[in-house]
């Protein structure tokens, strides 16, 4: 049995001499070091070795088994192969081909508006500011001058997170006025401040409406600001956002948080003509709104508007319906 494994180290040594591709080394792993391989039978020779020559032949065999592996290690290192099967000789990657540019994603039309927006604000001296989505009822109506019978506050209008009839319940904000009062109430005036976000109406939905959009929130208070003062801003805005010949109009309206107040409509063109379409409120901060922040009515004034971005953004990029801006038709989303 010895003998054996001295024949099977020779013949070994002869093969992984004529091996000269990865093919041939892949078959003399195969054949000597594989599962079912000469090595792995030499160890079963062992039971039938007498008694006093197990010693000598496990030793034998284990030495021929790590020349065997050792060698073939080197013939490996050698030809720079793998002892996987062999791989096609064929380049794998054609560097002639012209190559693919990646799909990459890009900002939402809304974010993209949004980012106009808070640029042409900014350039006019315009601060950003923030503030929660859930509301509590004091800074969503109370400070705003909404009074408790108000149609605004019906719990039907709001989407409400806990008893409306419950003290300060909170709701998730229906506009962006609350920024105004949370930024009133920890700087002192002067002010001049925008703020974008979401706000949450239970709205039907229809090409104009939607039960969940966003607002761009403006606040200026200083010493003698008049409602000329807030004409001249919106006009400003809007003939650096739309282009010089943007046409729009304010119309008298009414909101508990301003006096006077107005809408600000412009012209927009949904297929069959131009017609008016009211983007936002606006008006004169009413003194009752400053006495809940601690400003004097009889030092300060000021004026603020929310516009709504959807409806911006379709008048400047001709969308007919609001509802495609949230159904995610990548067809439509690529457009811009």
């Amino acid at each position: 049995m010895i003998q054996k494994i001295d024949d099977i180290l020779s013949e070994a040594q002869t093969d992984l001499d004529a091996v000269s591709s990865p093919d041939q080394l892949e078959q003399f792993r195969i054949k000597y070091l594989g599962s079912k391989g000469l090595t792995k039978q030499m160890m079963t020779w062992i039971k039938d070795i007498p008694k006093e020559q197990k010693r000598d032949f496990g030793q034998k065999a284990n030495a021929a088994r790590q020349s065997i592996e050792s060698s073939f290690k080197d013939k490996k290192s050698n030809l720079g192969a793998s002892t996987g099967p062999a791989k096609s000789k064929k380049p794998q990657l054609d560097i002639t081909e012209p190559g693919f540019k990646p799909q990459l994603g890009r900002k939402h039309v809304i974010t993209q508006t949004v980012d106009e927006l808070l640029d042409v604000f900014g350039r006019m001296g315009f601060d950003v500011e923030t503030g929660p989505e859930t509301e509590d009822e004091y800074h969503n109506f109370v400070a705003l001058n909404i009074p408790e019978q108000h149609p605004a506050r019906d719990p039907l209008d709001n989407f409400y997170l806990t008893d409306p009839n419950g003290e300060n319940p909170f709701l998730m904000r229906s506009q962006t006025s609350t920024v105004q009062i949370r930024t009133m109430e920890k700087v002192q005036p002067p002010v001049r401040i925008v703020s974008t976000g979401r706000v949450y109406r239970p709205d039907e939905h229809d090409a104009t409406h939607y039960s969940m959009f966003h607002q761009i929130e403006g606040l200026y208070v200083d010493k003698n600001v008049t409602m000329a003062d807030l004409k001249t801003t919106l006009i400003q805005f809007a003939h650096a956002y739309w282009g010089p010949d943007t046409e729009i109009k304010l119309v008298p309206s009414y909101f508990p948080f301003t006096e006077p107040s107005a809408e600000l409509y412009i012209k927009m063109d949904f297929g069959d003509g131009p017609e008016w379409m009211e983007v936002g409120g606006c008006g004169m901060v009413d003194p009752a709104v400053f006495k809940h922040v601690g400003y004097d009515p009889e030092e300060w004034t000021g004026f603020a508007f929310g516009l709504g971005i959807e409806r911006l953004a379709m008048r400047k990029y001709d969308i007919k319906d609001i509802r495609w801006l949230f159904e995610n038709d990548t067809r439509f989303l690529r457009q811009f």
